[in-house]
């Protein structure tokens, strides 16, 4: 009786470590989500400053702002590189957000961009 309940003890510690590591971990990790989220606002802050910001799957995802600059024009020069077209776009400027078909590209329809625009490609 006092082994089983010796072996009981040990899988009962053994176990609240294993929890205490995991929760140790799951911590940690949410730290370090905390902190890339934090240094990706600066980056975009920064990159609004200087131009437009192109979120999705892009290869540069600054734009430097121009006099006359089209969402067509940034997107080619952040060059896209999803596998898909991109099925929505949503520009938001100045804390305002609009929707768009990506469609509208195709049509040839011009849309001006500002200095601090964000493009998000879905």
């Amino acid at each position: 009786m006092k082994m089983l309940f010796a072996i009981l003890l040990l899988a009962l510690a053994a176990q609240s470590c294993s929890t205490n590591s995991t929760a140790r971990l799951k911590q940690q990790n949410a730290y370090l989500a905390g902190q890339n989220a934090a240094l990706q606002q600066q980056a975009l802050a920064a990159a609004l400053a200087q131009g437009v910001a192109i979120v999705g799957a892009v290869q540069n995802p600054t734009v430097p702002w121009v006099e006359g600059l089209t969402l067509a024009q940034a997107i080619a020069t952040s060059n896209y590189t999803g596998t898909d077209a991109p099925r929505q776009i949503i520009i938001t400027r100045q804390g305002e957000s609009a929707t768009l078909d990506a469609k509208v590209l195709l049509d040839g329809t011009q849309i001006p961009l500002e200095k601090g625009d964000v493009v998000e490609l879905r």
